[in-house]
């Protein structure tokens, strides 16, 4: 499944021009802090409206400012793990994950939840508060929750930030998972060149 990505997003005074295609794996956004690379993945999300351009996404227009196409967020069919997660800390991990099944209507759900927790081996973690997690578990229920949601592609956001090296090693095992194993398209933005080395079959560079 195809990224097609021509947009600009503006942030305050300053415009973010980006464009890309890619032919689905894994593409990575990269640059220095301040680039905009989580203001793109926002407007693929849905999340930020460009000033102008074009987004689609397996031959789906998913935003189009001349034909005046803009999908909402649960129209796009996209999972999306935030930088700082986003886990309700009010519900257990297993009310997080079914919060993500119910965005899913039934013909797009392909995983059950039994079948997340084996995949990411949270099952042990179904009853624990997002409080008492470590980072690397926070993630992997994160990623569970973005996939119960039936995506068509996934979007994450430094899902590798502030791990330590056997934390890293695991989530990035999930992510060539998902990718070889369920064959969903990512975009993925990270800092980190080896990161992008290891995982990207395209990068992208945003420069400030």
């Amino acid at each position: 499944m195809s990224f097609d990505v021509d947009v600009t997003v503006r942030r305050g005074e300053r415009a973010i021009v980006c464009r890309f295609a890619s032919a689905g794996g894994i593409t990575a956004l990269v640059g220095p802090s301040g680039a905009g690379k989580s203001s793109v993945l926002e407007a693929l999300a849905g999340l930020l409206r460009p000033e102008a351009g074009r987004i689609a996404v397996g031959g789906t227009v998913l935003f189009d400012s001349l034909a005046r196409v803009n999908l909402p967020p649960e129209a796009r069919a996209c999972g999306v793990m935030f930088q700082d997660l986003r886990l309700f800390p009010h519900r257990r991990v297993l009310g997080n994950l079914l919060y993500g099944q119910r965005l899913a209507p039934p013909e797009r759900r392909f995983l059950s939840l039994e079948e997340v927790a084996d995949f990411l081996d949270i099952a042990p973690l179904l009853g624990r508060r997002p409080r008492t997690l470590s980072g690397g578990e926070a993630q992997r229920v994160a990623i569970g929750r973005a996939l119960l949601s039936g995506p068509r592609f996934l979007l994450m956001d430094e899902p590798l930030t502030a791990l330590d090296d056997a934390r890293r090693e695991a989530i990035i095992a999930v992510i060539e998972r998902i990718r070889d194993e369920l064959a969903l398209p990512i975009l993925l933005v990270s800092h980190d060149r080896a990161d992008v080395a290891r995982l990207a079959d395209t990068v992208v560079e945003l420069r400030p």
